[in-house]
């Protein structure tokens, strides 16, 4: 059996302010996307970009949506120095800021962001469990 990656895709308003955000604000990865996409691996999974109006059409349903969409992206890291950290780009970089890094109810250390499509993301440290890519 091939190996499987999986990929959450946004749909966005501006691919290029998006590209600049995830690639040059952040940091992540792109890897060679065709036209009017962009791919970024994770270490085990892809983000992938495309125009918002695109992906909708795509799925036959309407690009307008307001409003929390029930899910956010979490990233995370190895250090409450970390989340700090990448918190600080995402705002440096275009984003907005939703929740400060904090100590966390169930005991870790967090904040959220917003990229510029209002994209909610979630960086926390897991100081019980690593969560990510085996070292």
């Amino acid at each position: 059996m091939k190996p499987r990656i999986s990929m959450v895709a946004l749909g966005v308003a501006d691919l290029d302010v998006s590209k600049k955000f995830y690639r040059d604000g952040l940091g992540l990865p792109m890897t060679k996307s065709p036209p009017g996409v962009a791919f970024f691996n994770l270490d085990g999974s892809w983000l992938g970009l495309a125009q918002r109006r695109e992906l909708a059409a795509d799925a036959a349903i309407s690009p307008d949506g307001h409003g929390y969409a029930a899910f956010n992206l979490v990233h995370n890291v190895s250090s409450e120095h970390e989340v700090k950290e990448v918190i600080r780009q995402a705002v440096a970089a275009g984003g907005s800021l939703v929740k400060s890094p904090q100590k966390a109810s169930w005991g870790g250390y967090h904040g959220y962001f917003k990229d510029p499509d209002g994209h909610l993301w979630e960086v926390a440290h897991n100081p019980f469990a690593w969560i990510g890519p085996a070292d």
